[in-house]
């Protein structure tokens, strides 16, 4: 029998242009050149010694991930251009550690959406392998929904469609090529695409500078300062914040809205301000019914989670640690005054009511640990493109019992569910028992711990066509614990 350790490491084995008129800036060949659900080979991996980087704590400011610009706004959407391209990102002072990213960055550009206003982005891959963008969170067509198998060959492009017909919501964007989609995020192809609707602004939520995305994540690295993915994801125990280790940020004595994300691929954060209260006004797919204080925020691989921290409680020259568990990950340094316009109201925005369920649906999460390489099951099978596991009709309610069935003695395997197309509320765990705190609101992740289950309600009102849902360690998906659904009339 394989023990944990070993079993990870066998797991992860197996800017803008000119306006244009929008049919110039659109390549003749995107979406052309790669069939529907194409498979590919998997790509090379590498390996190495991990060593804990030497970085003096809180001597280098964490970045805010850039926001892209629209290389045209014509016809009531939005266009934007964005290779996925190699390059370099210096972790460790000093070292450049080769990366995959998003134009160019380690976290790609922010993309800033408005509800009702689509938009077009077109992804040019300049990488030496397949590569495609999956928009986690998004409630969009198949087509454009970043489905494992239509994946961007290299040197072609593909344009993805993005209505946003939803409320506003802290959305990522991550690669979702089968088999190698651990692997490319691990590298850097993940970044954040944020819905902003006019509802909320009437909120008088801080908003422009005071509005900070924050992308939080695992890495390892070897003496040269490499990331090492070939081995136990234990080991991965440096924690970046934007891509910076244990940064500060300077920040005024006022309000911030904080949006956090988990990016791992599979790791789980038990955040905390030393005590300090922080107030959770937004789960993965947007703001909850009313602010809930709290001095710790669990936010396992995927999910997401909106904070409003108030620095007026500090003097200047204050300094608050973001930490995980006991580790510091962040500083936050209160270096001026400023007026505050913002506040905090005591309602959000109230939940949809739930629909009455027309089914009821099981789904296991488990490994087949019988042979020296591990496969990824939902339900007993194992992924394949080809076959339908749930025919769902469209303008029905489901409810999933999604269940941790992996069950080996002396082994505790997690796991964490995500949906694609749509969104889901958590009705209860483990036969009857409420949810927990950080199942509140709308989600589109779900944390599954060993031998548990989550019960979850899921609305499919619109779009046709086929969709995935798998456990959200990319290194479990990628060894096929993933499955297919498919929309129909």
């Amino acid at each position: 029998m394989l023990n944990r350790r070993q079993f990870l490491a066998l797991g992860v084995t197996v800017g803008g242009a000119a306006a244009l008129p929008f049919s110039q800036l659109i390549p003749a060949d995107a979406n052309e050149a790669e069939p529907i659900h194409k498979g590919y080979h998997l790509g090379k991996r590498t390996s190495g010694t991990g060593v804990r980087p030497a970085v003096t704590a809180f001597t280098e400011q964490m970045p805010v991930p850039p926001t892209v610009q629209a290389a045209q706004s014509a016809g009531g959407m939005d266009i934007y251009m964005i290779p996925i391209r190699a390059s370099t990102a210096e972790f460790i002072p000093g070292k450049q550690t080769p990366v995959l990213t998003y134009a160019g960055s380690f976290v790609g550009p922010t993309i800033r959406a408005k509800t009702g206003r689509p938009v077009k982005v077109v992804y040019a891959n300049q990488l030496d392998q397949p590569a495609n963008v999956h928009l986690h969170g998004g409630h969009v067509p198949a087509a454009s929904d970043g489905h494992p198998m239509d994946v961007i060959q290299p040197g072609q492009t593909r344009v993805y469609d993005y209505p946003n017909l939803q409320q506003g919501a802290t959305l990522w964007y991550h690669d979702h090529s089968h088999h190698t989609e651990a692997e490319h995020v691990y590298r850097g192809l993940h970044g954040f695409y944020l819905i902003e609707d006019e509802a909320e602004q009437g909120l008088g939520l801080p908003s422009g500078q005071y509005d900070v995305p924050i992308m939080l994540r695992d890495a390892e690295f070897d003496k040269d300062g490499g990331l090492i993915f070939f081995d136990d994801p234990a080991n991965r125990t440096t924690i970046l914040a934007n891509g910076k280790i244990q940064p500060f940020f300077p920040v005024a004595a006022r309000k911030y809205r904080i949006r956090l994300l988990n990016a791992s691929n599979e790791h789980v954060f038990q955040l905390n301000l030393g005590g300090q209260e922080m107030v959770q006004i937004a789960s993965d797919i947007g703001l909850l019914p009313a602010p809930v204080p709290l001095t710790e925020l669990v936010l396992a691989s995927a999910q997401r989670a909106e904070i409003v921290i108030d620095f007026s409680r500090f003097a200047v020259g204050t300094k608050v640690v973001l930490s995980n568990g006991s580790e510091p990950v962040l500083r936050f340094d209160v270096v001026r005054k400023a007026l505050d316009l913002s506040r905090l109201p005591a309602t959000l925005r109230p939940l949809p009511p739930l629909p009455t369920a027309t089914a009821e649906r099981e789904v296991a999460m488990s490994f087949d640990l019988s042979s020296s390489s591990p496969v990824g099951l939902v339900n007993g099978k194992p992924y394949d493109p080809n076959r339908v596991d749930f025919q769902i009709k469209r303008g029905t309610t489901e409810i999933w019992n999604v269940i941790n069935a992996d069950n080996v003695e002396g082994v505790d395997i997690d796991h964490t569910f995500h949906m694609h197309m749509t969104h889901f509320r958590v009705l209860d765990r483990d036969g009857g028992k409420p949810p927990l705190p950080q199942d509140a609101g709308l989600k589109d992740t779900v944390r599954v711990p060993p031998r548990s289950r989550v019960r979850v309600q899921a609305s499919f009102p619109d779009y046709l066509g086929k969709y995935v849902y798998h456990c959200h360690y990319l290194e479990h998906s990628s060894l096929g614990m993933m499955a297919q659904m498919e929309i129909v009339p």
